[in-house]
C-alpha cells in the first residue's frame, strides 16, 4: 500500500497519547499504565501503527480526550473551544493549513457525543445556526463541509466507532455519503473501560488499513 502522505488526525480519547497531542489537551493514554487500560506505548496506538506501516508523516494529532463533535458536552455544557468544530475553526483561523496541507485527514469522533447524551438534532447540509451546532448531526455536517471546502486536495477519512447511538451512526454515514467522504465503520473492537486496549488498537489499525 502506498503511503498516506502527511496525516492530520482530529479525534478524541481513542487517538490520544501523552506528549503526542497539543499542549493543554487531555489524554487518555499514558506511558505509565493505569488500571483502565493496558496501552502504555505510542507504538501500540492505532494511528502510530498506521503511520509506521504506510511510511506516512504525522502533521498533527489534534486529539483531545472527552471531546464532542458538536458544541455540547457532558452535563449539557457549551464547549465551542474543545469541540471538533471549535478545534477545526481554530486551525483555520490560525492559517495552520496554509503551510501544513494534509494529504490524509482522519476524523474519529462521535463517541463522547453518544455517551454525553448531547442533543442529536437532524441532518442539515448548510446554513447552520449556533443552536444547531450544539447538536451532533448538524455539527458533523458542518465539520465535513469546512474540511471539504478548505482542504480540497485532502483525502478525508471518517472512522465510525462501534456502539454509538444508532441515530448518530446512521447520520454520520448519511453525511459522509452526501459529502463524498470515505468512512470506515469499525466492528468488534476489544475495549477496557469503553476504550480500545492493546488488542483493540491493533484491531482498529487492521480494519483501517484494510479499508484504505
Amino acid at each position: 500500500m502506498k503511503d498516506l502522505g502527511k496525516v492530520y488526525i482530529l479525534g478524541d480519547s481513542y487517538s490520544t497519547f501523552e506528549n503526542c497531542i497539543p499542549q493543554g489537551y487531555d489524554s487518555w493514554y499514558f506511558s505509565v499504565c493505569e488500571e483502565k487500560t493496558d496501552v502504555n506505548k505510542k507504538e501500540q496506538t492505532w494511528w502510530y501503527r498506521l503511520l509506521e506501516n504506510t511510511n506516512s508523516v504525522l502533521l498533527l494529532n489534534d486529539s483531545f480526550s472527552g471531546t464532542t463533535v458538536c458544541n455540547t458536552t457532558y452535563g449539557g455544557a457549551f464547549c465551542p473551544d474543545t469541540s471538533f468544530l471549535g478545534r477545526m475553526d481554530k486551525r483555520l483561523k490560525d492559517n495552520f493549513f496554509e503551510d501544513n496541507a494534509p494529504d490524509t485527514f482522519f476524523v474519529f469522533g462521535g463517541t463522547n457525543d453518544s455517551w454525553s447524551d448531547a442533543p442529536i438534532g437532524k441532518i442539515k447540509y448548510g446554513e447552520w445556526n449556533d443552536e444547531e451546532l450544539k447538536c451532533v448531526l448538524p455539527a458533523f455536517c458542518c465539520l465535513l463541509d469546512k474540511i471539504k471546502k478548505n482542504l480540497e486536495k485532502s483525502r478525508i477519512v471518517v472512522i465510525i466507532n462501534t456502539e454509538l447511538k444508532e441515530e448518530i451512526e446512521n447520520g454520520f454515514i448519511a453525511a459522509c455519503d452526501y459529502f463524498g467522504v470515505q468512512y470506515i465503520k469499525l466492528k468488534k473492537i476489544s475495549k477496557t473501560s469503553g476504550h480500545p486496549n492493546k488488542k483493540g488498537m491493533r484491531e482498529i489499525f487492521e480494519q483501517v488499513i484494510d479499508k484504505l
